[in-house]
C-alpha cells in the first residue's frame, strides 16, 4: 500500500484488515499442509492493488478448487486501466482438498463478504466479478445486497456442468456421507480428479462434496438472477469441456437488468482469464467497464458497445 494512505487512520484499518486476512491463510495453510498437493503458500494469498487517485474498485473472485492466483492476470489488467483491485481467497481453498471438503458455499460467501468490507475502505465505487465458482459467487453477492455494487461481470460461470457424472453428484454425496456414519468410510469415494487447467494453481481432485456446494450455489443463484438490476456482463466460451456452453446464455436471459450484455469466446477450454485467451476477455471487460463510465476509454460511447 502507498505511503499516502497508509498514514491515515483509513489506512491503518485497511492494514489491519487486509493483515487478518493474510495470517487467516497462513494459519490455516499450515494446518492443513498437505505434501504433493498443496501449493507454495504465494499462489493461495490473497492479494490487493491499490489505484489512489481512482474511487471505483473491484472485487474479484476465484472458482473453485483454485486460489487468487488465478486471476492475477485480470487483477493486473484492471489495475493498469485504474481501478483497485481485491482478491479474496475463498474458504479451503489454497490449503489442501481436504479442507476444502469440509467447507460450504456460505463460508465462500463469507470471504468474499470480508474481501467487500476491504475495499469500502478506500472505494467509493464497487464492482464484483468473477471466474466459474467465484462468478457465481459474484451474481449472489449482488443478490444478497443489490445496492452496494455498480456492476457485476460472470465468466464461465456453472450454472450448467457438462460432464454427465455430474448428475450424480448429490447421490454420491449421500452415499460417502452414509459410509462415513456407519463406519465404512473405505467404501466412500469423497474425491473426484481434476483435470486442471492450471495444475500450479489447482488442486489435482474435487471433493465431490464442494460440487455438491456449487450446484447448491447456482440453484440458488438462477431463482434469483431476475431480480439483478444492475449493468451486467456475462462472458462464456464457446467450447467449454467442464461448464456447459449454454449457462453463458442462460445467465444473460434470465437477469432482469437490461443493462446487460453477452458475449461468446471462442476457445476450447474452461479457463479464459489467463495466457493468450485472456486477452481478447479482457478486451470485452474494458468495453463493457467503459460503457458505464468504470474506466476511461476514448473514443466510446455508452450506445456504440450496446450495438456491438
Amino acid at each position: 500500500m502507498d505511503t499516502a494512505i497508509r498514514s491515515t487512520e483509513i489506512g491503518k484499518k485497511m492494514d489491519a484488515l487486509l493483515s487478518a486476512e493474510s495470517e487467516l491463510f497462513i494459519k490455516e495453510y499450515e494446518k492443513n499442509y498437505s505434501a504433493g498437493e498443496s501449493k507454495p503458500p504465494d499462489i493461495g494469498m490473497p492479494f490487493f492493488l491499490h489505484s489512489p487517485e481512482s474511487d471505483t474498485g473491484v472485487l474479484l473472485i476465484h472458482g473453485l478448487m483454485a486460489t487468487p492466483e488465478e486471476v492475477r492476470e485480470w487483477a493486473q489488467f484492471l489495475h493498469e486501466k485504474g481501478l483497485t483491485v481485491y482478491a479474496p481467497r475463498l474458504s479451503g481453498h489454497g490449503t489442501s482438498s481436504q479442507d476444502l471438503a469440509i467447507r460450504n458455499y456460505h463460508d465462500w460467501l463469507e470471504s468474499v463478504e470480508r474481501g467487500h468490507a476491504i475495499l469500502k475502505i478506500c472505494c467509493k465505487k464497487i464492482l464484483v466479478a468473477g471466474f466459474s465458482t467465484g462468478a457465481g459467487l459474484a451474481l449472489q453477492s449482488v443478490i444478497m445486497k443489490p445496492r452496494d455494487f455498480e456492476a457485476v461481470i460472470s465468466v464461465s460461470a456453472p450454472l450448467r456442468f457438462k460432464s454427465f457424472s455430474s448428475r450424480f453428484a448429490e447421490t454420491l454425496n449421500a452415499f460417502n456421507l452414509f459410509c462415513n456414519y456407519f463406519g465404512m468410510a473405505n467404501l466412500a469415494r469423497e474425491f473426484m480428479k481434476n483435470n486442471a487447467d492450471n495444475p500450479h494453481i489447482n488442486y489435482p481432485r474435487c471433493p465431490v462434496s464442494s460440487f455438491v456446494q456449487v450446484k447448491k450455489l447456482m440453484k440458488k443463484v438462477r431463482q434469483s438472477l431476475p431480480d439483478i438490476d444492475i449493468p451486467a456482463l456475462v462472458i462464456q466460451a464457446n467450447n467449454d469441456p467442464k461448464v456447459a456452453p449454454s449457462s453463458g446464455p442462460a445467465i444473460f436471459r434470465l437477469l432482469g437488468t437490461d443493462k446487460k450484455h453477452f458475449v461468446w469466446v471462442d476457445y476450447n477450454m474452461h479457463g479464459i482469464v489467463r495466457g493468450k485467451i485472456a486477452a481478447e476477455t479482457f478486451k470485452e471487460v474494458e468495453l463493457f467497464l467503459a460503457s458505464y463510465g468504470l474506466i476511461n476509454l476514448q473514443p466510446l460511447s455508452r450506445a456504440s458497445y450496446c450495438e456491438r
